[in-house]
């Protein structure tokens, strides 16, 4: 029988890749976000092209109600959830002084406080029987913010951090359920289209980007292996180090380069969407606008992914170069 995915925020950009990622490997996926047309759409793609059964519910990931119910859905409809990914965010382009109160709260509840209702729904079922994945998405922005994301930057280090306190809970209890954090670099989706922006500019990622098939590839990954945590791209693992090591170094970089690194030269178009409060309508999918530039791999996944190899190899070359040193000595003139 083969097994059951529920995915957040499934009806665009990462979640989405994510979605048809898991349908690829034979999975059946239950996707949930707010838009009902787009995920509709989303669902029966993936039922055509992969064979897979799918499951479509609207829902918003900041109402804890709302998101228990829908896992109460997907075990009576496909059955007993094996994998819970976390994906759902939004956000505001902005400096602190320009956002309100409402919408700090609606990002917070989005981005952060949707993640752990994911995590509660899928703990209170997989509890039971004692056996179940949970995937939490996370992002170098949870360990060093920078400007105009002060939002998604807060909720993605309260993600982290709820996160590894549910992890120790769960080696207490010994329950053989498996909690992992996927790290992402910045990825090319329609956020930077459709998340408010008070900048005047289109938003842009951070170079370097990365394509939504390499965070969804590497999701899947962490759904189907053990490993504590993952980090995608080598500028993810940068930019945490480089905060360990001088955090006030790269203040001074990001006040100086982190405003033009996330802006482009357009003015944002009058009447530009925001799905801050309520969906954008329209087929997104899972790429924003940024394909001529986006990497389609991921150099330091590929080393994660096929580490006991590379470890083999580089083990193998170790013992072959003593023996060489070795044979050297042995052969040279006394």
């Amino acid at each position: 029988m083969s097994k059951i995915v529920v995915i957040t925020g499934a009806g665009a950009g990462i979640g989405r890749a994510t979605a048809e990622e898991f349908a690829r490997n034979g999975y059946q996926v239950a996707l949930i976000s707010r838009d009902p047309e787009r995920l509709d759409h989303a669902a029966s793609e993936l039922s055509s092209k992969h064979g897979v059964r799918t499951l479509a519910i609207p829902t918003d990931v900041a109402d804890a109600q709302a998101v228990d119910a829908a896992a109460s859905r997907v075990e009576q409809t496909l059955g007993a959830i094996d994998v819970w990914v976390n994906v759902a965010m939004a956000t505001v382009f902005a400096p602190v002084s320009l956002l309100t109160a409402e919408e700090i709260e609606r990002g917070t509840n989005v981005t952060y406080l949707g993640q752990v209702h994911g995590m509660m729904a899928a703990l209170a079922r997989m509890r039971t029987r004692n056996r179940g994945t949970i995937v939490n998405v996370g992002s170098a922005l949870g360990y060093r913010s920078v400007p105009l994301q002060s939002i998604y930057c807060g909720a993605k280090f309260a993600i982290r951090g709820f996160t590894n306190a549910l992890r120790s809970e769960i080696l207490h209890d010994r329950l053989k359920i498996h909690l992992t954090m996927v790290d992402l670099p910045a990825v090319n989706t329609p956020q930077f289209d459709w998340s408010a922006n008070r900048m005047g500019y289109c938003a842009r990622p951070v170079a370097p980007v990365y394509q939504p098939e390499v965070a969804a590839r590497a999701i899947f990954y962490a759904a189907t292996h053990r490993r504590r945590q993952l980090w995608v791209g080598f500028s993810t693992a940068k930019a945490i180090l480089a905060d360990r090591v001088a955090p006030a170094l790269i203040d001074r970089y990001l006040a100086r380069s982190g405003y033009s690194g996330q802006l482009t030269e357009d003015p944002v178009p009058p009447g530009a969407p925001s799905n801050l409060f309520q969906p954008v309508s329209g087929d997104y999918g899972a790429h924003g606008r940024f394909d001529s530039e986006a990497r389609e791999r991921s150099w330091s996944m590929f080393v994660d992914r096929h580490r006991p190899a590379l470890l083999g190899v580089l083990g193998a070359s170790a013992v072959a170069i003593a023996v060489a040193a070795v044979a050297r000595r042995r052969d040279a003139p006394r």
